[in-house]
This record gives C-alpha cells, structure tokens and sequence, in this order.
C-alpha cells in the first residue's frame, strides 16, 4: 500500500475543531428537560418549510419471510422486503413526498419498522420504536409520510433489534432536479456481508457476543497475510473453536486486523460477501461499452465489515459522500464503513473487470463484473493492485462549497465517549447502555438553532462508524458533510451540525451489534 496514503486513512480518527468558536458546553444536572414531541408543532412547522414538488410516490414495502438466491446455486431463508435481497430501489425527486406502506408479515410475532437511513425527514416518520413510533406489529400495516428534499444516496432498513442484518435493506435514490454531473449511466451498488440462514441468523449471532469473551479459547491466528480472498464458503479468519473446556463461538471472528481500521477489523465471521445481492463465484454483471462514463452509488449494508472498494484498472472520482457533494477526488480505491455511501464517476476501458468490495481485515470479499468486451472473466478472488494504491476514506475530502457549513460560534459542545470491550461486549456511550424501554433517559440535549459539536472520543479498542439520524455533520472546519463516520480506535473525531430539525433522534454505532448491545444515544430537542 501507498505508506502516504495508509497514515492519511489513519488520520480519519483526527477530527479538526475549526468551525467555530466554542461558546458552551453541555452539563448534566441530573434532570430531564422537557423535550420536543416527534410529533409536535415543531416538527409540523419544519415540515411546512420543505421544498416541495407536488407529486406524491405510494409504494407498499412487505416484510416476510422469503427464500432468497445468493448465486452459485445458493439459497438463503431470511427475511425480506418483496422477496428479494436487497430489496427493489425506490427512486424519487428532491421535493416529492412518499407514502410508504409497511406490511408486516414477519413470523412469530415479530415487530419491525422502517427507517430512511441519511434522510433528514419529519422526526415521527424516521421509523425508531419506541422513541419515535410504536413498532409496527406482525399482521399490521403502517404507512410512512415524509417528503424528501434532499438529494442523494440513501437506503432503507429496520431499526428493531438486529433485523438489519436479514434481508430486510434497500437503496433509496432522491434524484436532484439540477443534477450538475455529466455521465451516461447509474449503477448502484449495494454492498452486505451474510449469514442468514447459512450459518445462522443475526439473532444467534448477538446472543452468542452478549455472552462476552470471558472462558472462551481464542484461536491462534491471525488475518494480516491477505493472500487470495475467500470469496464463499466459509469467508475468511477463524473463528475461536473449543479447547480445554472453553466454550465454542460459532460466530465470533478472532484475529480480523486492518491498519486501515486501527486493529481489529470485526466481530463476526461471515460465509459470504455480496455485491448486490450475489456472491463472487457467481457475480452480478454491469454491460456498457468502452468509453462510457458511470455514476456509481455505493452503499455498504452490512452488519460488522467495513469495504475496501476498486474497479480493476480504473481510477475512481469521488463526488459524494452520505448523499453531500465534496470536491472531487481521484482514487484507487474506497473505504466504506457500515451505514455509508460514495458516488464516484468512472469512465470505462475497453474489456472485463472486477468491481471488487475487500471484506477490511476479514481476508475475504465480494465481486460484481464490469464487461465492455470480450474475453473471460475475473478470477472470483481476484485483488487489483488499485487495492493497494491511494486508499481514500471521508477524513481526506473535502466539502464542496456549496454545502460547507457557514462559519459561527459553537453554542453547545458534547463529548460523546465510546466505551466498551469485546471482554464483556458492553459496548455503551458516555458508560451507559441504551435502554430501549426509556429511550429518553440520558438524552444528549441540544436547541433549535444552535450550531453543536459533537466530540467522538472512541475509548475502545475496535472502530465504530458513528450515525447520527435526522442531520448531516460536518467533519472539522472543511470536512464533508457525513451522517456516518468511522471513528478509530483510541481517536477523536469532531462534528458540527446545525439543529434545524427538532425531534428526538437516535445516535449510535452502525455496527448492528454494537448498536443493540447498548452503543445508542438520543439526540433531543429541548422544548
């Protein structure tokens, strides 16, 4: 790897305090302050000032369960949206409003919701029970009403338990009017690592992590020797098996470590890797011709593995990152933590090329085909060198100027500490573990109209893509304009937002099992 290159990515755990002033700083009294409704006048009045088109999108999401084909002859039991994995794109324009049915038909009772990941939408249709909805119970219908006045790409999941980690995902595309990019065609690329009725499922998963690291026997191994990746079956670093009386994990990934991430790369050892729903060895296919320029959306899915992204024997522009415009940026290749998404435009060669996404760490991966020409194609554990080359993730773009926050004072700071171990998988913030039956119980307080920073200081030993729901941060004083951002082990990260959306709206780990062992916050309006 580029050396330069590898200690810019580390700095991404440096966040620069330049776009304000500090003028306060939060406290705890000890009490909860009277807090904004998700459904209150202030929420109504926001909602009043979107910019809208008139039109309206009614669509119908059903959640059940579903047997869904991976390729290769694979198949999976999971849950999903419509049958399918991921689920059907919506696309929509900034200013439409959408109507949103969810059924849910989900076994054995199960609750589920959805939430519009990166959308900065009304407060009580963002799709968190209970902070912001009752959860939509099995055999009920709930219809979501919201418009969406920013363009960019998103997605679309549960936010109940671990139901993310299912099939239950899907891109969202909120298309801008004035589009200022020049290109011949889309491609979305939606990135997941899977387990679902292969290896089990994402429920077993977080009962056997809850269980700690404490009597377990840790495999002697290690991931630093990347080779050929495992491209299926069974998808990379060991997990830790049963030795002198020590219990078996079954899940549990040892030894999965990236320089890119600050050490350890994961939790979770997962069979397959897929690039829109298919697994390498029998790959999705992308037919242009040479010549053509691509806008290419990325999302990463997943539930525990950051990508490392490259199209084989092409560079790549940035443009986007978590739907904001940046100053565009040549690369090699992306990094893309859980909850993130980059468009990036490229203009093909003539030929057959692997569109490779690197599980970080996991010695492991997925692969979509770019054809333009004849010819065989790539080995499915094929690692173009662009791998290796200039390795860019959000702490070396820059936004663009449109969409740089103004400059102003700082009216309220919070330190936001990650804390936790794999010892005990007590993944918290600020020490204390979400509670999800009272949600508002330590709520991280901020007014309308201020401008917050938020002080990510990650004392733990593992990065955590960190998501803020309804608002976009800006990283430092030039950064992008982010919902999620990685946040290194032992490193600060500072974010600035405007609070121009009042609600009451969650914060938390997009790692799906750190978030549901306690690694949540909310973020919420004062009345």
């Amino acid at each position: 790897m580029n050396t330069v290159n590898r200690r810019s990515v580390l700095l991404a755990g440096l966040g620069i305090a330049g776009a304000g002033a500090l003028a306060a700083c939060s406290t705890d009294s000890g009490t909860t302050p009277p807090l904004v409704s998700p459904s209150g006048s202030a929420v109504a009045a926001t909602e009043k000032k979107r910019t809208r088109t008139g039109r309206t999108h009614e669509v119908t999401l059903v959640a059940a369960p579903a047997v869904v084909e991976l390729g290769a002859g694979i198949t999976a039991k999971t849950w999903a949206f419509d049958g399918r994995a991921p689920g059907k794109e919506l696309r929509v324009f900034a200013g439409d409003r959408l109507a949103a049915t969810l059924s849910n038909q989900l076994p054995d009772k199960t609750s589920t919701s959805v939430h519009w990941h990166g959308l900065a939408l009304r407060n009580d249709m963002d799709g968190v029970p209970p902070a912001t909805q009752t959860a939509v119970r099995a055999g009920s219908n709930f219809t979501y009403r919201f418009l969406t006045d920013a363009p960019g790409t998103y997605f679309f999941h549960p936010h109940v338990g671990v139901q993310i980690d299912r099939g239950l995902y899907a891109p969202m595309i909120v298309e801008d009017p004035k589009e200022p990019l020049s290109y011949d065609e889309e491609w979305v690329v939606v990135l997941d690592d899977w387990l679902d009725g292969v290896t089990g499922t994402p429920d077993e998963v977080l009962a056997e992590l809850t269980q700690g690291m404490g009597g377990m026997h840790h495999g002697g191994h290690d991931a630093h020797d990347m080779g050929d990746m495992d491209m299926g079956g069974t998808g990379g670093s060991e997990s830790a098996s049963p030795s002198g009386g020590g219990r078996s994990m079954k899940f549990m990934m040892m030894g999965a470590q990236s320089t890119l991430l600050g050490g350890d790369a994961g939790d979770v050892k997962y069979p397959y890797h897929l690039v829109n729903g298919r697994v390498a060895t029998d790959p999705q296919v992308f037919r242009s011709k040479p010549g053509k320029r691509i806008r290419l959306r990325l999302i990463n899915a997943g539930g525990d593995t950051a990508y490392r992204v490259a199209l084989g024997g092409h560079r790549l522009t940035v443009t986007h990152t978590d739907g904001f415009p940046v100053r565009h940026q040549q690369v090699d290749a992306l990094l893309i933590g859980m909850g993130e998404r980059y468009d990036a435009l490229v203009t093909l060669a003539d030929g057959v090329f692997p569109l490779v996404a690197l599980a970080e760490g996991k010695n492991a991966g997925g692969m979509a085909q770019v054809r333009t020409g004849s010819g065989g194609g790539p080995r499915a554990n094929v690692r173009p060198k662009e791998l290796e080359g200039m390795i860019v993730s959000a702490s070396q773009l820059k936004a663009a100027d449109d969409v740089r926050l103004a400059s102003r004072k700082v009216d309220r700071v919070h330190r936001i500490e990650l804390t936790g171990s794999m010892m005990a998988y007590d993944w918290t913030i600020n020490g204390k573990r979400f509670d999800m039956s009272d949600p508002a119980a330590h709520p991280i307080t901020v007014e309308h109209g201020q401008r917050v920073r938020l002080d990510f200081v990650n004392n733990t030993t593992m990065w955590h893509p960190m998501h803020l729901h309804g608002h976009t941060y800006q990283l430092g004083g030039d950064g992008p304009r982010k919902d999620t951002t990685i946040v290194l082990p032992k490193k600060t990260v500072s974010a600035f937002f405007d609070a121009d959306n009042p609600g009451q709206w969650m914060l938390h780990c997009h790692n799906a099992y750190h978030g549901e062992a306690g690694m949540m916050a909310l973020v919420a309006y004062q009345g």
